[in-house]
């Protein structure tokens, strides 16, 4: 039987089993053991994190945001070069003279003219970036692909990161479907799950990715679709999995 309890005026939760459904504010909040971790999800493929006095942007765009009223980035991180995940006007606005933007090759290649000095990133690196660890996960397509038989988001140019603050490790797909290396995670505290047909996963994908690497707490994003939404099969495929907690912010 489906409880439904109200939390505050913001959040609404379905119990299923011991996994949680959270129809949740836009912001939300992980504790960690040196303090807490504020997440905003404000549109789209588009995270800001502020940990310990810092701010990290990721993938910022200003079809979603307006970063002329948001804090400026200590880290920016880029998981492809993609137009709505690198986004000139975006950057231009949340950098301060300090900092530090992770992105990957085919990224680099499209800002030279900037005259910036980003950070590579390829899949598999390992980095201590700003204060805090950073892995690079491939991000990847191996059924969606275009019209000319290429993959939306080929093997090697995109990277999903995972992050860790203090004791919890936060997981950022990117453009991605459930890949062997996503699969292969551990340890996972928070996973953005992206569901967005045919870029990315559809509900089952992610179901199969998140039920083999398990991570605490799930949060849907990047859903916009022009199929169906997604992210209710993803909940129906989930019920009984005791073990993933899911959030959903608006």
């Amino acid at each position: 039987m489906m409880r439904f309890l109200l939390i505050g005026l913001v959040s609404l939760v379905f119990v299923f089993g011991m996994g949680i459904y959270t129809e949740a504010a836009q912001t939300d909040i992980i504790p960690t053991v040196k303090g807490d971790l504020k997440i905003t999800l404000i549109g789209h493929g588009t995270l800001m994190f502020e940990y310990g006095g810092k701010i990290i942007h990721v993938d910022p765009w200003t079809k979603i945001g307006d970063y002329s009223s948001l804090p400026k980035a200590d880290l920016i991180l880029i998981t492809h070069h993609h137009r709505d995940h690198l986004d000139i006007a975006a950057l231009e606005q949340i950098l301060k003279d300090n900092t530090v933007v992770v992105m990957t090759q085919k990224c680099i290649e499209q800002i030279e003219a900037m005259n910036w000095s980003p950070i590579l990133m390829a899949n598999g690196d390992k980095k201590t970036v700003s204060g805090f660890s950073i892995e690079a996960v491939p991000a990847y397509n191996l059924v969606h692909k275009r019209e000319d038989g290429t993959p939306f988001h080929p093997k090697g140019e995109g990277n999903g990161y995972i992050l860790t603050f203090a004791d919890k490790r936060i997981y950022v797909a990117g453009d991605t479907e459930n890949t062997p290396e996503m699969k292969a995670l551990e340890n996972i505290d928070a996973a953005f799950i992206p569901m967005n047909l045919p870029y990315t996963m559809d509900s089952a994908m992610a179901a199969d990715a998140v039920k083999a690497f398990k991570p605490r707490l799930v949060y849907p994003y990047h859903t916009t679709s022009s199929e169906a939404d997604q992210v209710p099969g993803f909940i129906e495929l989930m019920k009984g999995f005791d073990d993933v907690d899911i959030r959903i912010l608006k």
